[in-house]
């Protein structure tokens, strides 16, 4: 009998080849017509990319990616390669592990393919989004689902459940903040996470009854809202909270990165580094724990130009907690996710 071999592909969001403005349409591109990232029919998914968003938005986002580009290229790319090669260092000779993108490169196709090439027997996928969400994870699983039909040697596929509640994953952020906040005197924190159209988070409430009715609607997980990204940071924030000993008085969740006129989830990040000021903040603390890599919603959005907006509206200091990377503590829980976090057959 064959002894079993499991492939981990670890997935992250992707980023532009380069930082110039052809490769950041491209990515743009591919991202923005993906029918889970912009859900509306696709010939007005279509006008609004292709005719309006990619006329001006590739040279606006150029310019921001050329801020974060390092020698080693996209921060996000090599955190989330450094963190890969550190997993597959550890379990070199028990398991395969391969690193993929959603959009851009390596692709998922790329990724599932290496992992078939060196016999893996079974697939266990982990997109590496600690909350669950349409956009980012189910958009993920539909394209390892998509790639695995294509392919004629058919395997066992897994994917590791949305982690925003697991304790490797919140000891891990809390530890890795620990070291900058101890230093770091702050009047309030921040937990900021990616933002989504309120109509994404209301597709996943089945009775279409309970989501964003009530402004309390997310304070806790239940049966309803289980697959609810907005609860699920909320969650995520009150645990980690009180893992750093942050009072409830002295933090706040915020969301960022919206995009277009339609309604998203609030309260807004950007509104609160306006508004904190008047209250008599000076200074802040930003956590963005939906990012487990610095990238551009981190590095630009949050510590330059939400500084800027702090500042100019009264604050003194905004300080970006830095992501969990690929820190020993994040790659210590990584590996405890791939081997006992719930997981579900894809």
């Amino acid at each position: 009998m064959n002894k079993e071999k499991v492939g981990y592909l670890i997935i992250n969001l992707g980023t532009p080849a380069s930082p110039y403005p052809e490769d950041v349409r491209n990515y743009l591109d591919q991202f923005l017509m993906d029918p889970e990232v912009i859900d509306i029919a696709y010939p007005l998914r279509w006008i609004l990319v292709k005719l309006l968003i990619l006329k001006n938005r590739p040279l606006q986002s150029s310019a921001q990616y050329q801020l974060i580009w390092t020698d080693q290229g996209s921060p996000l790319y090599f955190h989330t390669r450094a963190l890969t090669d550190k997993v597959k260092q550890r379990l070199e000779g028990l398991a395969e592990v391969e690193m993929a993108m959603r959009y851009g490169e390596p692709s998922i196709a790329k990724g599932c393919e290496a992992l078939l090439s060196k016999n893996c027997t079974r697939i266990v996928v982990c997109p590496l989004y600690p909350q669950y969400s349409l956009a980012a994870t189910e958009s993920s699983l539909i394209a390892v689902r998509q790639v695995m039909k294509g392919l004629r040697k058919r395997i066992p596929v897994e994917s590791v459940s949305a982690f925003y509640k697991e304790d490797s994953y919140l000891s891990a952020v809390a530890k890795i903040s620990q070291r900058y906040l101890r230093d770091e005197p702050f009047d309030m924190a921040i937990f900021s996470f990616h933002g989504l159209p309120e109509r994404q988070v209301k597709k996943t409430d089945s009775t279409k009854q309970y989501c964003l009715q009530t402004k309390d609607c997310s304070l806790s997980v239940n049966a309803i809202n289980s697959n609810c990204y907005r609860a699920h940071c909320f969650y995520t924030a009150r645990k980690l909270a009180e893992k750093l000993n942050i009072p409830e008085s002295q933090y706040r969740v915020a969301f960022q990165s919206r995009l277009g006129r339609t309604p998203w989830i609030k309260p807004y990040s950007d509104e609160l580094y306006r508004e904190l000021p008047k209250l008599g903040v000076k200074r802040i603390v930003v956590l963005c724990p939906s990012f487990v890599a610095d990238c551009l919603e981190t590095l630009e959005e949050v510590s330059v130009r939400g500084q800027e907006e702090f500042i100019k509206y009264g604050g003194e200091k905004l300080t970006l907690i830095p992501s969990l990377n690929a820190e020993p503590e994040w790659v210590d829980a990584l590996l405890e996710l791939l081997d006992k976090a719930p997981r579900e057959k894809l």
